[in-house]
Parts: structure tokens; C-alpha cells; sequence
């Protein structure tokens, strides 16, 4: 028996958060025995109460409550630690705001166990219906064949992440497996001793490139990543955290300067310098409190708490 731990991350959106678990009431589990680990990010609505409302007749799924939000890479780790010691063979890092295929996790395992240098993978992710960046575009019957993620690339120039196939409808051109760069935090299918070797997430990202910091310490350590395009999940993409918000701007402008120096190239890094310093004296506000903070080496929250 292969056990599955799932870890789901809640804050303030357990409406998404149960559509989430009733899509994951379908999932075909064979010879798999599944664990669900909602970790509450310190809600301030009903959720802890619509949560264990849900659950209170279903023994597999276990509610922890974080008394501070800790963000996305701690507030995972809580519920990666509950999976390690509990053995888990694998961990999935669900975002609550998707929708999972029957078989998502069936592919997952069956891909993982024939792959044993696969340290990680991700599945082809759509767009849920009504979420596509670009709406109009598209045809009635192509609502929900809208590519959010199909792998990704890392422009190490640049020092920034892209998904394969941003809103093409899927007509098959990523029906096979692929090697990738990094999988998505959206849905991250772990190997539970890879994790125990190379670690969970940096708290330090607190949000955004946290995923991939993890992708690159599971590459560094001899593991590959993969794109699983037979297992897949609609999801609902967040517009509030898009280029140009606030939230954007001050994690990925401290955290691109954070991974650049772990990762990147001098290059790349002379370049990451340069453009910090633009951002100090004509960058957004939030921009200037991103550099701030990392040549502070305020990480984790940082200055966000003050927002």
C-alpha cells in the first residue's frame, strides 16, 4: 500500500477550499491510502468553522490551525512535517483554489514509482472556467482545455520562471512527459525521502520562488522534475497577486534577489544589482521595500506585515 499525504493550504477561502476536497472525494485510489492535512494560515472569517464542519465525519482529512499566517512555504512546511511523520511515501502540495481529475493522484503515483530518479512532478494544469486571462478569446467549447502550466522554463538571464503553453487550448501538443526546470507549487507531487534529504520549503521566500528554490534542491541533489500531462486540475489563477500588485511587487523583487544570489550566475547577479538599484530611486513603493528588505536580509514576512 502506497500512502499519499495531501497538504492543502487555507486562508480565509474555505469555499474554495471545500470544492477543492468534494472534487477530491472522486479520486480513484488504487492500493493507495490517502491522508488529507488542511493547514489553517490563521484565518479571519468562518473558515475553521466551515472546515471542521466538513470534515467531522471524515477521519482521513485532519484540520491544523496556525495562530499567525505564516505564508505559503512555512504554512506548507507545518503540513509537510504532519505527512513525514506519518510516513507518507509521497506529499502533494494542493493550492485550495483547484479542482482535481479522478485520477490525478493514480497518475501521480504510477508515474513516480516507474520513475525512481523523479524527485517531484507536476501535472498539466488548466485554467478553471471563468478564470483564463483572457476571456474573450477563446470558444464556448474551449472553456476548460485552457493551459495554465505545462512544465516550465527558468530565464536565468532574467532570473524569472515561465509556464509551457500560458493560455494555448489544449489541442495535445504536451501529451508526453517532460523533464522541466521546476514544477508549480499549485500542485507539487513530492517523494517523501527526497524531501527528508534535501529539505522543505525555504521559509525565508514566504511567498513566490519558494517552489522552485525546492525544484532546484531536488535537481541539485541527482532527482529530475517532471511535467505528468496524464494527470491533471483545473485551477482558479489569482488576478490579486498579478504583475503590478503590491504583493507582487515586494516578494518577487526581494525574492528574484534572494534566489538570483543562491542560483544564479555573476552575470545575472551584476544585473539583478543594477536593477535594484533602479527600483531604490524610481521603482514602485513596494519595489523599494523589496530591495530594502533583502540587503536588510528581512525575510520571511519582512515589511509585509506592515501593509
Amino acid at each position: 500500500m502506497t500512502s499519499v499525504s495531501v497538504v492543502i493550504l487555507n486562508w480565509n477561502g474555505w469555499q474554495d477550499t471545500l470544492e477543492c476536497l468534494k472534487s477530491m472525494e472522486k479520486l480513484v485510489l488504487p492500493n493507495i491510502s490517502l491522508e488529507t492535512i488542511i493547514v489553517d494560515n490563521a484565518s479571519t472569517n468562518n473558515s475553521i468553522k466551515e472546515i471542521n464542519t466538513y470534515i467531522r465525519t471524515k477521519s482521513h482529512i485532519s484540520l491544523v490551525e496556525n495562530s499567525t499566517n505564516l505564508g505559503f512555504a512555512a504554512g506548507n512546511n507545518v503540513g509537510i512535517k504532519k505527512a513525514l511523520n506519518s510516513g507518507a511515501n509521497y506529499i502533494l502540495i494542493l493550492n485550495n483554489d483547484t479542482i482535481v481529475d479522478k485520477n490525478l493522484i493514480k497518475v501521480l503515483v504510477a508515474f513516480m514509482e516507474e520513475n525512481p530518479k523523479a524527485g517531484a512532478a507536476s501535472p498539466k494544469m488548466y485554467f478553471a472556467k471563468g478564470f483564463e486571462f483572457h476571456k474573450d478569446r477563446y470558444k464556448k467549447d474551449d472553456l476548460g482545455k485552457v493551459i495554465w502550466y505545462a512544465g516550465g522554463d527558468f530565464d536565468w538571464n532574467n532570473v524569472y520562471g515561465s509556464n509551457h503553453g500560458v493560455d494555448e487550448v489544449d489541442s495535445g501538443q504536451f501529451n508526453e512527459p517532460q523533464e522541466t526546470t521546476f514544477g508549480s507549487g499549485a500542485c507539487l507531487f513530492l517523494r517523501g525521502s527526497v524531501v527528508q534529504k534535501v529539505g522543505m520549503f525555504d521559509e525565508r521566500y514566504f511567498l513566490y520562488l519558494e517552489d522552485t528554490d525546492l525544484c532546484m534542491r531536488i535537481r541539485n541533489a541527482g532527482f529530475k522534475i517532471y511535467m505528468v500531462p496524464s494527470a491533471h486540475l483545473w485551477h482558479k489563477v489569482s488576478q490579486s497577486s498579478s504583475i503590478g500588485s503590491n504583493l507582487n511587487d515586494y516578494f518577487i523583487t526581494r525574492n528574484r534577489l534572494l534566489f538570483g544570489a543562491t542560483y544564479a550566475t555573476l552575470r545575472a547577479n551584476i544585473a539583478l544589482f543594477r536593477e535594484s538599484i533602479r527600483f531604490l530611486f524610481s521603482g514602485r513603493l513596494w519595489q523599494k521595500k523589496g530591495v530594502q528588505d533583502y540587503y536588510l536580509r528581512k525575510f520571511g514576512r519582512g515589511s509585509w506585515k506592515t501593509a
